[in-house]
């Protein structure tokens, strides 16, 4: 009797949130960056994007994302630099190895969707929303948005006259049914 019940309770579930599990998909993934540097547009990417999705695009309110990038992946396309940017002035990747992001509310808006919750980067947590869409895409979906932060509330770098305070951060996240 036991079983049935938890069987049936497993399957109503599964009805009602109707929400399907996703994975992100590295490969065919992207997390930019850019920033003013010495009064000119920089930038750069992250790698190593695990985490999972939890998406139905008609009961947006049923949405939780968890993902995260590998912080010692950051890449300029100058070693030099990326180097510095791993230390910890900056990303501090042995202490902290993940940039993470948790979601606390999807809502729809406009033709798309908007994301509230949890950045941390460097052991710092803060409060974040966002616009983003969602594409259905070979047997999952593609995620899309952007948004800009002041690296400084992160405790990334400290004052500088050359470098600039605000990071646009652009993702591109195709996730895969689990």
């Amino acid at each position: 009797m036991k079983l049935f019940v938890s069987l049936l309770l497993a399957f109503f579930s599964i009805y009602v949130t109707n929400a399907q599990l996703y994975r992100p998909v590295d490969e065919k993934s992207s997390v930019k960056f850019t920033i003013k540097n010495f009064g000119v547009k920089t930038g750069g990417y992250f790698k190593g994007l695990e985490g999972s999705l939890e998406f139905d695009k008609s009961n947006p309110g049923k949405a939780q994302f968890d993902i995260s990038i590998q912080a010692a992946t950051v890449n300029t396309d100058n070693n030099t630099r990326d180097n510095h940017l791993r230390k910890e002035e900056y990303f501090d990747v042995e202490k902290y190895p993940k940039i993470t992001f948790k979601s606390e509310k999807v809502v729809s808006k406009g033709n798309g969707f908007s994301v509230s919750g949890k950045l941390t980067i460097k052991g710092t947590t803060q409060s974040l929303s966002f616009p983003f869409t969602a594409v259905a895409k070979d047997d999952g979906y593609l995620f899309e948005g952007s948004f800009e932060i002041n690296r400084k509330d992160f405790k990334v770098g400290g004052n500088s006259m050359v470098l600039g305070d605000n990071v646009t951060v652009t993702l591109s996240v195709f996730a895969a049914k689990k």
